[in-house]
Formats: structure tokens, sequence, C-alpha cells
């Protein structure tokens, strides 16, 4: 049933009589008042030409964001946030429990829909922020998916929303150099590199430097590299664009192209810079002992060939296979302790002794990087690390200076595109280092 609208009426009462202090008008003074009070207001009613072109050129114009969020609940910056890194071990439950959050609670989110699932997948050195209200009840809790989305988890009353935020970001492009005095890692840092960064460097010349025992006072590096923003804020490094690296007179040199399979990064004449082995088959931190045929045993107290490398590394250390290849033996014997043999084509076996735990077992297919075991202290031997061989048709040779085979080039139909992209970084890379070059030491641009 519709409403009915009344509208307001205003009534002349045919008897009274407008007065005015000491007079009163009569019905020709009420008519000329009238009249000119209408043409005061016709007067203002109508623009001048002047006031219209000015209300032509007016535009109004909209934001493209409402000035409202209606979802919003609070202002962020209003919120105080307690947040916790995770350290190895932690588990949601006992995060919770730390926070005197209930059991009940936790269930309720982790089913809460897909979104909030992905709480289940946190990992050490991830942050998860929560939120409490003026009762020190829970409020909200935030988890940072990936760079570019949050996941936010909010209490309205009883009930549990999640919401998942896009975050924009920002590449900028940086330049660093550095010449070695201590360690990679100290050079690293003066120059502004986070240790990820320097990791990455190592990376990128792995096949061609072992970064334990081939780093020298005086090597230099430079590089051009990717830092990511978020609204301001630095979250993570980037890639590295181009790089060059002068071990021991030698000056490697490397360029990121997508050659159509993804990023690859290839030196000066287009060879990729990944080669069939690896120098050294798990990340460098410090060596105990170097390929030397006439050493001290330590425990057998006699001189014993020692043919290959001891790499010194905490217990539990990742190490990779060196190259693609198939596991011959993976066993354990009193001397080796916990040990594996592989074979590579072109008559090259690679040894790894001592390891706590092996990860690949005998006639397995293994992939170069692949992790083959951890680095332990089994067998005969006097502290923990990994004892590496490689034994080319029989012979051992140093891992260190044996000549490996060369990489593959750019297909030709990629390699003209490949060199009109990394010269001008190549440049580049050189006006970086050009500070850094000793001039009594001639540099030994080597390629492979």
């Amino acid at each position: 049933m519709k409403k009915k609208h009344t509208q307001a009426v205003f009534k002349k009462n045919k008897k009274s009589t407008i007065v005015f202090p000491n007079f009163a008008l009569t019905k020709l003074h009420m008519v000329m008042i009238s009249c000119f009070a209408a043409l005061l207001l016709l007067a203002f009613a109508i623009p001048s030409d002047k006031t219209i072109s000015k209300h032509k050129k007016l535009s109004l114009s909209m934001p493209n964001q409402p000035l409202l969020n209606l979802t919003a609940n609070s202002n962020e910056t209003e919120i105080v946030w307690k947040k916790i890194s995770i350290k190895k071990g932690q588990t949601l439950s006992s995060i919770f429990d730390d926070l005197n959050l209930s059991q009940s609670l936790l269930y309720k989110i982790i089913h809460l829909n897909k979104d909030a699932k992905k709480l289940t997948k946190i990992f050490p050195g991830a942050d998860l922020s929560f939120a409490f209200n003026e009762k020190g009840q829970f409020s909200q809790l935030k988890y940072k998916i990936s760079n570019s989305e949050e996941l936010f988890i909010r209490q309205f009353d009883e009930k549990l929303a999640s919401e998942v935020v896009q975050h924009s970001t920002e590449i900028h492009v940086f330049t660093a150099n550095g010449t070695i005095t201590g360690s990679l890692f100290n050079a690293g840092k003066k120059s502004g590199l986070t240790d990820a960064m320097v990791m990455k460097l190592a990376s990128i010349f792995a096949w061609d430097i072992d970064f334990i025992l081939d780093i020298r006072s005086g090597d230099t590096f430079s590089l051009i590299y990717e830092k990511i923003y978020q609204d301001g804020e630095f979250i993570q490094d980037g890639r590295i664009i181009a790089a060059s690296f002068t071990n021991q007179g030698t000056t490697y040199k490397a360029v990121s192209f997508d050659d159509g399979n993804g990023w690859s990064y290839y030196n000066p004449n287009g060879r990729n810079m990944k080669k069939a082995f690896l120098r050294a088959p798990l990340n460098f931190s410090y060596i105990s002992s170097s390929f030397n045929p006439k050493r001290f045993h330590p425990v057998q107290k006699r001189i014993k060939a020692h043919r290959g490398i001891d790499y010194a590394a905490p217990r539990g250390t990742p190490v990779f296979a060196a190259g693609n290849g198939t596991v011959t033996k993976s066993g354990y014997n009193k001397y080796n302790g916990n040990y594996v043999f592989i074979k590579h084509p072109s008559g090259i076996v690679t040894k790894y002794l001592h390891f706590t735990k092996r990860k690949v077992k005998t006639g397995q297919r293994v992939k170069q990087g692949q992790t083959i075991g951890t680095v332990g202290s089994t067998g005969m031997v006097t502290g923990a690390h990994l004892h590496y061989e490689f034994v080319l048709n029989g012979v051992h040779r140093n891992p260190r200076t044996v000549k490996l085979p060369k990489a593959s080039p750019l297909v030709k139909s990629k390699m003209s595109s490949y060199l009109t992209y990394a010269d001008p970084l190549l440049s580049q890379l050189d006006s970086i280092s050009v500070n850094l070059v000793s001039i009594k030491q001639p540099v030994n641009n080597k390629e492979s």
C-alpha cells in the first residue's frame, strides 16, 4: 500500500493586513514592491556572458577509489600489531598458546575457507601479526602470503571473515661493486648487498669459481641488480641483471637473458654459465683441507694420499650432486662413513664421503644441484666435513683445476638479440668496476 504524501499549503487570510511599524501598506504599495523584487531576482538570476564562460570551463572530477571503504573496520595505521617471527619448530598451535588464544579459535580460523588454509603453510622466518581489542581479545591477524598478497583474518562480534589484499610492488635497479679484503660476505656488506644477494652472486659463477677455496684478497666484483619495494619500503632483493667477478686475475662476466625458456645467465659470447659440473658441491662456508697427494692422516697417524678436497661445514649442511648422473653406490663403511658415488658421462665419477644422512639410493638418477646427502662426521674422521673426489677415466683429478666441458651456446636465432641486449649492460659493468681494476695487475678476460 502506497503512502500518500501531503503537501504543505500556505493559505492567505483575506481579512489579515500586513502591518509594519508606523505605517500600513496599501494594495498599490504591495504591487510596486512585488514588481521591484521580481526585477531584482531576475537581474541576479541571469548570469553575464563572463559568468557563463566561467561555468563552461568548470569540470567535476571524481576520485578513482571511493572516499569511504565500508569493508574496512579500522584504520591500518591505528592498529597496534604484535609481530611473531616464526622460528624453527614453532607451530600455529604453540603460537596461539603463547598468546593465550584458544585452540578452538585456531580451528575456526584454519577451517574458515581456502584462503585461511594458507596459514598452515607458514615456514620459519615468516611473520605472523596479531591485533587485539581494548579488552585484550583477538581482533585480527595478518600473514604475508607473497610480495603482492597479504591475508587478513578479522573477527566481527563472534564471526570471522577473511580478505586477501593485493599490494603493488615496484622494482628499482641498483649497481654495486667491491673488493675482497677478508671474506666475500664482508665485502658484499660494505658495498650495500644483503647476504642473500651475495649468495645469488656466487651461484651465478659457481661453475667457474670454487668460492670456498679459490677466493683471494684483492678479488673484485661488480653487479647491476634489482630491489623490490612495496609502498616505498624495501621488501627483498630481485634478480641480478648482470655481474662480473674477477678471481685471481681472471674476470668472468654474466648477463641475465630470457632465452624463451625462462631467465638464464650467459657469458659475453652467449654461452650458458651453467656447465656440466659445479666447482664445489655445496654452498661455500670455509675449507679445512685441499687436494694433497701426500697428506698426514689425522686419525691413522701416517702419510696417506688425500685424493680430494675436504669442505668443513656445519653438520646437516645439504650436499649437491656436482652434475647429472646415476648413483652407483650409496652405502656405509668404517672408513668412508655414509657415502655416495655418482657416475657421469665422459668417464667421470664423483665421490662424496662422511655424510650424516644419505638422500639417494643405488641406481637412482640425479640432477645437478640435487641434494644427495648432508654433511656429517661418520667414518674415520675428526670432525664434520664433506670429502669430495673427482675421478676422470679412473684417475683422481683435482676438482679445483680439472678442465670441465664447455657449456652450450645460445641458439643462433637468439644470439643477435642477446648481443644487442647484453652489450650495453657489459659496458655499464666495466664503468662500475673501472676504479677497482689494478693497473699493475693485468686482468685476463677468460670466457668459457
